[in-house]
């Protein structure tokens, strides 16, 4: 069977056979990636690189902007990234070939380093405070929580708590009240603005873009894709009491 056959029978497409990366089936919220060997790190695959834009004779590789809209997809509409496993070869001119390939989709998840998107075999669930600020980690029913570097801003934090105090803004809770001194001052900040629409000239302001949560609340906010508002989370809260 060939590639084409084989992603064909699991109802996805590309624009262009010979040169695409990445395979989309709509009706199913699918994007297919093909994951080669020699990208295997641990236990994550290289899947795309900004680094691979560009040709060597440095035009635009098409399969390039379409695999980068198939991550959009997985990362703001919920998209399923699945993966099959292709073994690296070379053509005589020295170009990468598919020398051959497993004829089976394993369910992936996605992570972005940097420029860098890998498939990884589990979703993370950390808490905010956790995560390396320098990586965002992606799942395409979004059950990780993404931190960004707005939220890790300590003067803007700072600024955000002098302003709305270390209550919850959603659920109410407050950590000094609850579990005494050693819960003093303890509150995450939660940006406000979906990180998607956000400039790198972006200037954050405190009081309208952040706002203290508890790590339960800022969890269940960005549990699915776009992230929950405050208001949004508060009316589920509601409908539960």
């Amino acid at each position: 069977m060939s590639r084409k056959a084989f992603i064909t029978s699991h109802g996805a497409t590309c624009n262009n056979w010979i040169n695409s990366w990445s395979f989309i089936n709509e009706s199913q919220k699918t994007i297919i990636f093909g994951a080669w060997d020699v990208h295997v790190k641990g236990n994550k695959t290289l899947i795309l690189s900004k680094d691979w834009e560009k040709n060597e004779k440095g035009y635009t590789n098409p399969a390039y902007k379409q695999s980068i809209q198939h991550i959009r997809f997985i990362e703001s509409k919920g998209y399923r990234l699945m993966t099959f496993a292709m073994k690296y070869g070379e053509s005589r001119n020295g170009k990468a070939r598919i020398e051959s390939f497993t004829r089976k989709l394993e369910r992936k998840f996605l992570r972005r380093e940097g420029d860098n998107w890998y498939a990884i075999n589990e979703p993370d669930f950390t808490i905010p405070e956790e995560l390396d600020s320098s990586t965002t980690y992606i799942e395409g029913a979004a059950v990780t929580i993404s931190i960004n570097n707005y939220e890790r801003n300590r003067e803007a934090r700072n600024k955000c708590i002098d302003i709305h105090g270390y209550d919850c803004s959603v659920c109410g809770f407050n950590f000094e009240k609850n579990y005494g001194n050693i819960g003093k001052e303890y509150i995450h900040v939660h940006h406000i603005i979906p990180i998607h629409t956000v400039k790198r000239e972006y200037e954050i302001d405190p009081e309208k873009d952040l706002i203290p949560v508890c790590p339960n609340c800022h969890a269940m906010i960005h549990k699915i894709n776009p992230p929950l508002s405050i208001k949004e989370l508060k009316d589920r809260l509601s409908k539960q009491g």
